[in-house]
């Protein structure tokens, strides 16, 4: 697989990455599954995974996800040494689903309770605020951060969910190499807020997440007739073609593909192949939200999660 660069820090990644949430919440599979999905993902050329300390089902199961990707990366001799796994923190997980808590004293211990998931040896390869908490400042929230990297727990450091004025101020405080924002046909707010143009000007990479939707539009995607029809003329699924579009957007995305399902993972992961032309870019530039698919069931929430009481 092609590889990135991870903003200016010299390290190149996978240009596709791995996103693990849906091997710890709701109808995950069982561990010997997830962990071969996850050595699969890693033979076939994936060294970026996405993982955060809220990917479980409650709060008695914070850190989940970043356990089992550690058991499976430890359990996977020939994996390779470059493999850079980057978690999340500024969310809680309640039974009924996340909340955002920007409390500072909660993002360190996070911090910590991420660092000991992930091994407790090395520094989080890659540590990213998940979501500002509208009740605390950015300098506020990301003090914590900064003594994490101080005292070794933290290599790099990156924000979600950030407006690009957010963004701004952050960069004043920490070298931020990554961004992690929801990007898709039905949300392209980082084209018209210039987060994008942003991050390719200052070196920056932009993660998008749910690349293809996410539950409940990915699966709908061949009901979008402009891409239908792109994907029908090359021989590939309309959801390879969706990544595809994204790597084709600009050289400093890297999107991440989140499933539990190893033919749907391969069958992406194979968009590294696809070279889309300008035409057929422009196609799907054009595409408008009449014409999208329509979410066939209700999201927990809409815009953001509830701020944590």
């Amino acid at each position: 697989m092609r590889t990135r660069p991870l903003g200016k820090t010299g390290i190149h990644v996978s240009a596709l990455g791995y996103g693990a949430p849906y091997l710890s919440v709701h109808d995950r599979p069982s561990e010997q599954d997830a962990i071969r999905l996850v050595q699969q993902a890693v033979t076939h050329g994936v060294t970026l995974i996405d993982t955060a300390d809220t990917y479980c089902l409650g709060p008695s199961d914070l850190h989940h996800n970043e356990r089992l990707l550690m058991r499976a990366i430890h359990g996977q001799a020939d994996g390779p040494r470059d493999l850079l796994v980057a978690t999340k923190g500024g969310t809680v997980r309640t039974e009924q689903g996340w909340e955002i808590d920007g409390r500072p004293e909660r993002l360190y211990q996070a911090i910590c309770g991420s660092h000991a998931a992930l091994g407790g040896d090395t520094p989080i390869p890659l540590w990213q605020h998940h979501w500002p908490d509208p009740r605390y400042s950015i300098r506020a929230m990301l003090a914590p951060v900064q003594r994490a990297l101080e005292q070794g727990l933290v290599r790099l450091v990156g924000v979600a969910n950030y407006t690009l004025e957010q963004l701004q101020q952050a960069r004043e405080m920490l070298d931020v190499v990554s961004v992690q924002n929801q990007y898709n046909l039905w949300h392209r707010e980082a084209e018209q807020d210039g987060m994008l143009e942003y991050c390719e000007q200052e070196g920056l990479v932009f993660i998008p997440w749910r690349p293809m939707g996410g539950p409940g539009l990915a699966h709908r995607l061949a009901e979008i007739e402009p891409l239908a029809q792109i994907a029908r003329d090359r021989g590939i699924s309309p959801q390879r073609l969706m990544i595809a579009w994204h790597l084709a957007k600009s050289p400093c995305i890297i999107p991440i593909i989140g499933t539990r399902q190893w033919d749907h993972l391969k069958d992406c992961l194979a968009a590294d192949d696809v070279k889309l032309e300008p035409r057929e870019m422009a196609q799907l530039d054009a595409i408008q939200p009449g014409q999208l698919a329509e979410r066939s069931r209700v999201p927990a929430w809409e815009g953001m999660p509830p701020l944590a009481e």
